[in-house]
């Protein structure tokens, strides 16, 4: 039996506001992000021949968010707030000025805290029996999630100089033109239970032959809201005979019992909170977690999750030499919970409220002579819903396979040829689907809240879905080598990425937002974020023969006896995701986004254009037609590709048997390469059409860097 416990903290300061638009560096916060993990483990040999293995596993960490600096209201303070209710502060309500000063004061959603825990049992037997190894197995895990909304309870004010002409001038005198608060800032407490079993045969067929063939199954229903404080939209409970009455033409607000219309909006509901005690909200097609029929995790849990596992290793020549390995396997996954936790804000458990043209001493008067706004006359507004497809959430699964051949050429060198790919379906995506007719949209201006749409009442609805394809494929070599003083390991790779990922700055992360939501995922398939066709490195590690041998125990000690090693990476570019920043069909389609059309040949100019590198022609693009998406292909362009020379120098000094020195002389970019940046992740290359740098490099990679280093060993 053995054990072990793990208490890691981590501590880091920001100048400003994590994930906000604070850009002043007035607020900052500090991230503390503590883990634990633990393990007990038993080996019980039962027999020569068999073997019992029991685990418990554990692990968590802790988020907390702290602001610092002048971010919390004195105890005189009073923020009037529009709705009312026991929540946690106390933050200085938000400042933006939007205008020409393009400052943004925000402590956002802080304090912000998270909690997550882990806990898995599982049990395992080996059973050796002639030539075949068995091996049994199954667990079961709890994961358990405490996460705060992210939800900014102190409201926030915008600034846009309408008033005096100034941005700043405005919020001096105290006339906001804009004003926007959430009512609630609550805690979910989002649960997942997984089962998993498997048996495996390691299978020595004969002396050439080994077999690996196994199957495992994995239970693993949909997260859910412990406390029933999740809600979703599903079409099947919309009903069109409670659409909405509006209290104007322009259907923005929903008519209620103190709208002053004739008659009041079928279709409303209370809260459950009773932070929002009174206050209605528009729910037809919504439905709570684990009530009236609604699954507890909003979706249907799928349980026929069987992925068989082959693989092989076939002696080709009967000598040791030459042998051919192959391998297919079945891979399912949960949605981890960024699909719930995203909903966390959705209507009837928590809401917001905006008016227009308030005094920042109180947000419930109008500097405009407009009626006061109260938590009581606060309108019914069409909500916006962050939910999960019903009908389109399988679980994502992946089918990974391989084939290769690995040679040995002598008795110090090994060469490898591999063909590793994968396919994968039901990957992760969220789909706007309040959507008008496509006929429309050359003419839509404005909102959608009107008879264009088909759910009335709510603006947008964006659904996690589990629908999108993906695929890899490539060809791997490797080569090992040790000649004399000289160890090298050469590598190549070409490949194909393809998958339909766009947002989150391209980084490949799940839950991106379909541009266009009309035409699918299929819109946005294109090379993958993480796609370079060609990928090729060495790295080495060289003795220096000189002096190594000498007699001479000083010039061996000094002059003798180094050592030289290097990485050199060198791979093509990434690719380019260009954006349509005028005339965007996003500013009528909620959670959409375009590209423009092609309109010539791509054309790689690599030269300098008015002073800057242009990478690429910016005239082969041009901006959409009204109501339209752009016709270029998603990635469709490449950036610039990077060859990098990382060399080391190294000598151990060894003064006794238990004392020596290292000395190190490194440098990273050996060669001082202008190597330019294109990839999403670091940017560096103008992607936005009609944007000031279209097509033009603004970033490279650190330029040579030197260092030397010593360290004592004893």
């Amino acid at each position: 039996m053995f054990g072990h416990y793990i208490a890691e903290q981590i501590n880091q300061g920001f100048l400003t506001t994590q994930w906000s638009g604070d850009n002043q560096p007035s607020i900052g916060n500090n991230f503390g992000n503590p883990s634990y993990s633990g393990v007990v483990h038993t080996t019980y040999t039962i027999s020569p021949t068999l073997l019992n293995e029991t685990a418990f596993n554990y692990n968590g960490n802790r988020i907390h968010i702290i602001p610092k600096g002048v971010w919390a209201a004195p105890s005189s303070f009073t923020f009037n707030r529009l709705f009312t209710g026991p929540n946690p502060g106390p933050a200085i309500p938000s400042i933006n000025l939007s205008q020409f000063t393009g400052s943004n004061y925000t402590s956002n959603w802080l304090p912000w805290n998270n909690k997550a825990d882990d806990y898995q049992l599982r049990d395992d037997i080996s059973w050796t029996k002639g030539a075949h190894q068995l091996k049994f197995g199954a667990s079961w895990a709890l994961y358990k999630k405490i996460q705060d909304l992210f939800a900014p309870i102190q409201g926030g004010f915008g600034f846009n100089g309408s008033v005096s002409g100034y941005d700043y001038a405005d919020f001096l005198m105290g006339y906001a033109q804009n004003y926007n608060e959430n009512a609630v800032k609550d805690s979910g407490h989002w649960n997942n239970v997984s089962w998993a079993s498997y048996i495996q045969d390691n299978w020595r067929v004969n002396r050439r032959l080994t077999l690996n063939v196994g199957l495992r199954w994995d239970g693993v229903p949909h997260t859910y809201e412990a406390n029933q404080r999740m809600s979703n939209f599903y079409p099947s409970l919309y009903n069109p005979a409670n659409a909405p009455l509006f209290t104007n033409a322009s259907d923005t607000q929903i008519c209620g019992p103190s709208s002053g219309c004739a008659q009041v909006s079928p279709g409303l509901g209370a809260s459950p909170n009773s932070i929002l005690n009174g206050y209605l909200f528009y729910l037809n097609g919504i439905g709570v977690d684990g009530k009236n029929g609604i699954p507890k995790g909003l979706v249907n849990n799928h349980w026929a999750a069987f992925g068989p596992r082959l693989g092989f290793a076939y002696d080709l020549t009967g000598n040791g030499k030459t042998i051919l390995r192959g391998g297919y396997g079945t891979m399912y996954e949960r949605i981890q919970g960024n699909d719930v936790y995203n909903g966390g804000p959705n209507v009837p458990f928590s809401s917001s409220a905006g008016a227009t043209n308030v005094l920042l001493s109180n947000p419930h008067n109008h500097f405009d002579n407009q009626a006061p706004v109260s938590a009581a006359t606060l309108p019914i507004l069409p909500a916006s819903i962050t939910g999960l497809d019903v009908n389109n959430y399988s679980l994502p699964v992946s089918y990974q396979f391989n084939i290769g051949v690995q040679q040995a050429l002598n008795a110090k060198s090994v060469l490898a040829i591999s063909y590793v790919g994968n396919q994968n379906r039901n990957q992760s995506d969220f789909r706007e689907i309040n959507l008008p007719s496509q006929l429309l949209l050359p003419t839509l201006t404005g909102n959608l809240y009107n008879t264009s749409v088909p759910y009335l009442g709510f603006r947008g609805i964006r659904l996690a879905e589990n629908v999108g394809q993906a695929h890899y494929n490539s060809l791997q070599v490797d080569l090992h080598t040790t000649i004399r003083d000289l160890q090298l390991q050469f590598g190549y790779t070409l490949s194909k990425a393809v998958d339909p990922t766009t947002g989150n700055g391209g980084n490949g992360y799940d839950l991106d937002n379909i541009t266009n939501p009309y035409q699918g995922w299929q819109y946005d398939q294109g090379p993958s974020v993480f796609d370079r066709r060609h990928i090729a490195f060495f790295n080495f590690v060289y003795d220096i023969p000189f002096l190594k041998n000498s007699s001479n125990k000083f010039l061996k000690g000094t002059v003798g006896g180094w050592q030289m090693s290097g990485i050199v990476t060198m791979e093509s570019g990434a690719p380019l995701n260009i954006t349509e920043s005028a005339n965007n069909i996003s500013n009528i389609i909620p959670n959409s986004a375009n590209r423009p059309n092609l309109t010539g040949p791509i054309t790689y100019t690599k030269k300098v254009v008015n002073g800057k590198f242009q990478w690429f022609d910016p005239t082969s693009f041009s901006t959409p037609a009204f109501g339209q998406w752009g016709n270029l292909p998603h990635d469709a362009l490449r950036g610039p590709g990077r060859d990098n020379w990382n060399l080391s120098l190294f000598k151990n000094f060894t003064f006794t048997e238990r004392l020596r020195f290292e000395l190190r002389a490194e440098t990273f970019n050996t060669w001082n390469h202008l190597q330019y940046r294109g990839d999403v992740q670091g940017g560096g290359l103008g992607q936005a059409h009609n944007g000031s740098d279209f097509g033009n490099v603004t970033a490279a990679f650190d330029p040579r860097t030197f260092q030397v280093g010593g360290k004592v060993v004893f």
